[in-house]
């Protein structure tokens, strides 16, 4: 699959924003924790959380999928703690299960953790607390193996704000006895999705979105509805589009605070940024101006928008740096916008110095993970002339019909099954 572009059509218009990946990774995990039914709405329609869910039916959980953005989910009759199969090691998110089944079985084993290639990202963290609630780790290649006689509350101190242990770490210590502090803990805008999730189905945790979480164990959870926050990246990805396109985009249904240091960036670089009640409006200007960035846990630039806000710096006046504070392969995609004639440089791996070249030029590019895919698309449609973009699985996990939204916006992409189609949409635009 690729996607095929013609580029220089300024972006106009509205967009509706999907729920947040993130946030309904985690939310699901922490549904098959009730014997109860829990039903999830504005579930994203990505295939990450279709790997999920059919890694939860070959475990006995019962999925019925309402339709496209809503699910009801049953854990009362799983069969097996172990979830491991060839789908579950395609994305990192799995590891909640390791979190959800050890809270309410004990015992969990789950495949290791795949996903994109963006640096080493060790689940450490999370071991660690496990171990502090009473969990037991058995050493194993292909899985990692938890067992407990019994969870019970600890004080917990997180040697870095990892959201996945955070997340992973509330869902055990949910159903642990007694009392549990995370402190140290991350602060995204899906942590506290992920928290509220768990409190309206009985759980008791406060502080969610601040550096210390409290938590009372309860002994069990019981069935909810519950509605999955904005996609604070997608949204983020289009307000960025319409900066390198010079476009005038307003990105609906979102929450406008959980997008401040994107914003903030934006209106840096020169753009109009309004807030509409929940929706903000980007205008991009016929120049931008270039800035320096640093990736920093929440409330921070976020390190995946790293590669959308380095496509702007390409565009951008001056020399701006990005500063990668959080995975050491986020620059991966530099390579590929070498290929469009974009000047940069990275220093040691971490540092990437991005000089003006006033414009791009279409090429052949490659996905290397899924937020340089989307950046390369954003690419593509500011460049001259024609882009194609291959391996957008990548892009397929964490974005929902994003070449059917970028149509609506008055883009010329398609998403493209073969060279024939490729073919097809060149001689179209020729």
């Amino acid at each position: 699959m690729r996607y095929v572009m013609k580029g220089g059509t300024p972006l106009a218009g509205e967009v509706t924003i999907s729920g947040a990946k993130n946030a309904a990774l985690g939310i699901l995990a922490a549904a098959i924790m009730s014997d109860e039914t829990v039903t999830i709405d504005n579930l994203p329609d990505v295939r990450d959380v279709a790997v999920l869910l059919d890694a939860f039916r070959e475990i006995g959980v019962l999925v019925d999928r309402v339709d496209r953005h809503v699910v009801k989910l049953n854990g009362g009759n799983i069969f097996t703690a172990c979830a491991d199969n060839p789908s579950i090691r395609k994305i990192r998110a799995g590891y909640y299960l390791l979190g959800a089944l050890l809270g309410k079985y004990h015992h969990a084993e789950v495949a290791m953790p795949g996903g994109c290639n963006i640096g080493t990202r060790p689940i450490d963290q999370h071991l660690k607390g496990f171990r502090l609630l009473g969990a037991v780790h058995e050493n194993n290649n292909s899985r990692v193996i938890l067992d407990a006689k019994e969870l019970r509350g600890a004080h917990i101190y997180l040697d870095m704000p990892s959201v996945g242990a955070t997340i992973n770490l509330m869902l055990a210590a949910a159903l642990a006895r007694g009392n549990t502090i995370i402190e140290n803990a991350a602060k995204e805008p899906h942590i506290v999705d992920v928290a509220n999730m768990l409190n309206s189905m009985g759980a008791k945790i406060k502080g969610a979105g601040m550096d210390v979480i409290r938590i009372t164990g309860v002994e069990r959870l019981h069935g909810t509805e519950y509605t999955i926050i904005p996609d604070q990246i997608e949204a983020g990805t289009f307000m960025m589009a319409a900066a390198v396109t010079k476009g005038d985009v307003t990105v609906r249904r979102i929450i406008p605070q959980h997008m401040d240091a994107i914003s903030a960036k934006l209106m840096e670089m020169g753009c109009e940024v309004n807030e509409q009640g929940d929706s903000i409006r980007v205008v991009g200007r016929p120049t931008l101006y270039s800035c320096n960035v640093k990736t920093l846990p929440y409330p921070g630039f976020p390190t995946d928008m790293q590669p959308q806000i380095g496509v702007a710096l390409c565009l951008a006046e001056g020399v701006g740096t990005i500063t990668e504070s959080i995975f050491e392969n986020r620059f991966k995609y530099v390579d590929e916008l070498r290929k469009m004639g974009a000047d940069v440089e990275v220093v040691k791996g971490t540092v990437g110095l991005f000089r003006s070249v006033g414009v791009l030029h279409g090429a052949d590019l490659v996905a290397t993970d899924l937020r340089a895919g989307a950046a390369l698309v954003l690419a593509g449609l500011a460049a001259e002339g024609i882009t194609v973009v291959d391996n957008v699985d990548y892009v397929l996990r964490g974005y929902e019909d994003f070449d059917k939204k970028l149509q609506g916006l008055g883009a010329e992409i398609r998403l493209a099954e073969n060279e024939e189609d490729v073919k097809k949409f060149k001689f179209r635009m020729s």
